[in-house]
């Protein structure tokens, strides 16, 4: 199966100094921090969780979207300017040293339990981002940015994702084997301790299959896995060492959240999709339908193209600034920011996307990656409605 066209360039330009955008992220929630430090406002603390789940879906409506698409003559020298490279170097020791001042307020300063849980939530919030930071630098070959990723994943503990999303996701994409794609009836917190146990099951198993061929342990030093958590443990364990064991609370509890926050992004990418068969029983290669994309001018500059999942699907190495849009990689009715603030109440966002996943299939329910505790009862609900639609018709 070849891959779809692109549509044609046609009023791009690149957008070289909005992407400034992405590192001053975790300055500007940082930003919030010292805010806080300085006046004494707990709820200079809630800057951060308005930002994403107010504010982000706002301003992509005001900005709307861009479908525009660099020309080939451009892509070649868009992928060899160091200058969007830097640009996510430059977000890791921002998000780093963020980090660092949450756990020094949360040690050092008398905060209520509100006031704590929105500094848990602020630092989780880019920390959470961080972990698309690391997404754009793991899929890379230079050594530095393989490293940089792993360092950006330190603060959630979930170095895992270096190797799963890598070799795991991107081999199973869109299939029921994938633990980081999401089945249609199948709600987030369904979804989120499968993806967990899952994804954490996979990427040790990867590890263990490529070091078992070169003849070493899977506890060895090489283990990538092992190289992640061991960031993790060097910054958990300086923090603790500095600020006492207590902030031990506080890192767990924020890196749950940003690691929640990379799930609930998972959970909405690939929802429903599902990759047909070839002739030899095998998954057809992924292709632009096979993830849900959105061209949000302001999430897209804020996660690095990160909505426009299906041209990084087929081009994982393809950096951020040339990724494409594809007529035919099916749309989010919004961008990232307000597609993940619905994904946390079931009932909405089962009335936002299904009839859209039906839509996508023209009703063939075989099509869709189904859970399946839910297939009887979506059969029942969107075949009855296309035989009323059928009887209508006629």
């Amino acid at each position: 199966m070849s891959m779809p066209s692109v549509q044609p360039a046609k009023n791009w330009s690149d957008k070289r100094w909005l992407w400034l955008f992405s590192p001053a992220v975790p300055v500007a929630f940082t930003g919030s921090l010292a805010a806080f430090a300085w006046s004494g406002q707990w709820w200079c603390l809630l800057f951060a969780p308005v930002f994403v789940h107010l504010l982000m879906p706002l301003l992509d409506v005001v900005f709307g979207e861009d479908f525009s698409n660099p020309p080939e003559s451009e892509v070649a020298q868009l992928e060899q300017d160091v200058y969007y490279r830097a640009l996510v170097w430059a977000y890791v020791p921002f998000q780093i040293a963020g980090t660092v001042f949450g756990a020094w307020l949360a040690t050092t300063q008398a905060l209520p339990w509100y006031a704590f849980a929105a500094l848990v939530l602020s630092v989780g919030s880019f920390n959470g981002i961080g972990i698309a930071t690391a997404h754009e630098l793991g899929h890379k070959k230079e050594a530095l940015d393989r490293w940089l990723a792993k360092i950006a994943l330190a603060p959630t503990l979930y170095g895992h994702f270096y190797v799963e999303h890598n070799r795991g996701h991107h081999k199973r994409v869109a299939t029921p084997q994938d633990p980081a794609s999401s089945r249609m009836g199948e709600s987030f917190w369904a979804f989120l301790p499968r993806t967990v146990l899952g994804s954490l099951r996979s990427a040790w198993d990867i590890e263990r299959e490529r070091l078992n061929r070169q003849g070493k342990s899977v506890w060895s030093i090489d283990n990538d896995n092992l190289q992640a958590w061991a960031s993790s443990l060097v910054l958990y364990g300086c923090l603790a060492g500095w600020l006492g064991w207590p902030v031990l609370l506080f890192l767990v509890l924020q890196g749950v959240y940003g690691a929640s926050m990379l799930e609930v992004v998972n959970y909405v990418e690939h929802y429903g999709l599902l990759r047909e068969k070839d002739r030899s029983n095998r998954y057809v290669r992924c292709q632009p339908a096979h993830s849900w994309n959105s061209n949000h001018i302001v999430g897209n500059v804020l996660l690095y193209h990160l909505q426009r999942h299906s041209d990084h699907h087929a081009h994982p190495a393809r950096r951020y600034q040339a990724l494409r849009h594809f007529d035919a990689a099916p749309q989010l009715p919004a961008g990232y920011a307000t597609m993940i603030t619905a994904a946390y109440f079931p009932p909405l966002w089962f009335a936002l996307m299904d009839h859209r996943v039906v839509a996508h299939y023209a009703g063939d329910l075989s099509k869709i990656n189904m859970q399946p505790s839910a297939r009887q009862k979506i059969f029942q609900r969107w075949h009855t409605a296309k035989t009323a639609q059928q009887d209508t018709a006629t």
